[in-house]
């Protein structure tokens, strides 16, 4: 006996493969992700509710609209004759460049002082005792000797970033397998290729994670470094404005010092992803 396929039943199975094909192609978002946008999201919402309720005065903690519209300000007319961008772009020339300074100097520094017994006494006691001095202390000596130009403010970010590239460079450098060392050694290399091809690319995670915290203390110290004679930068903009009691342009540019600082850790992150694919 045979039983004759019904009209319809093509159609729907097919159907139900092409919503069951859509719906596989559709991206799926992590856990993470998820809360991560929950925490943000609980952020905003308690932000909004304590500003519209009332419960703080709006001249201390303004309401999120008006820090949108201090951003959408800044980005348009401006803030004390330079635009928000311009500000930032100051601010990420002297973060950059402190920081590129910091990992030329202080990763072959800490790769030398990690191998060499010898040079890591001889200059650990000059890094452990500048690393723990604040930053405005330094900086007042730097002025003295610098002035009040760019070269006292970079060379503040810089001493900032120097000491956590070093320490976490010598911490990776010992840190590496010795039966490696001694295993490329039985096997004819030279110092020149145990340092390419055994301790940096062992070494290689550790350094780049000391360079991840390098990169935030100098972040944190950016404020420091703008507000003696500068005329622009997110740092003097936001001590500028607290002067004059805006906190919407104070919150406002804290807020971008945060994604920016988030944008540069991803980009690290990238970086070590696409250089160092084993770790």
């Amino acid at each position: 006996m045979s039983v004759e396929a019904s009209p319809m039943a093509i159609p729907i199975s097919a159907d139900r493969t092409r919503r069951g094909s859509l719906r596989l192609r559709l991206p799926k978002v992590s856990r993470s992700v998820l809360l991560s946008t929950l925490t943000v999201a609980v952020l905003l919402a308690g932000w909004a509710i304590v500003t519209e309720m009332g419960w703080a005065n709006e001249l201390f903690l303004p309401k999120p609209q008006a820090v949108w519209a201090a951003f959408v300000k800044t980005m348009t007319k401006g803030y004390q004759g330079a635009t928000l961008l311009q500000h930032l772009g100051a601010s990420l020339y002297r973060i950059l460049t402190a920081f590129t300074l910091a990992c030329l100097i202080g990763i072959p520094l800490g790769v030398i002082m990690g191998v060499s017994r010898n040079a890591r006494a001889l200059l650990n006691p000059l890094i452990e005792f500048y690393r723990p001095l604040p930053p405005l202390g330094l900086y007042t000596l730097l002025v003295m000797w610098l002035g009040i130009g760019e070269s006292s403010k970079l060379s503040l970010l810089f001493l900032a970033g120097l000491p956590g590239t070093v320490i976490s460079t010598i911490q990776a450098v010992t840190s590496v397998d010795p039966v490696y060392v001694r295993a490329a050694q039985s096997l004819g290399a030279t110092r020149r290729h145990l340092l390419f091809h055994v301790y940096l690319p062992a070494a290689g995670p550790l350094i780049l994670a000391g360079m991840r915290i390098s990169l935030g203390f100098t972040y944190t110290v950016l404020v420091a470094a703008e507000i003696v004679a500068a005329s622009a930068g997110i740092g003097w903009m936001i001590w500028d404005a607290a002067k004059f009691l805006l906190s919407d342009i104070v919150i406002m540019g804290l807020i971008v010092l945060g994604l920016t600082g988030v944008v540069l850790d991803l980009i690290m992150r990238g970086i070590a992803k696409l250089l160092m694919p084993w770790a």
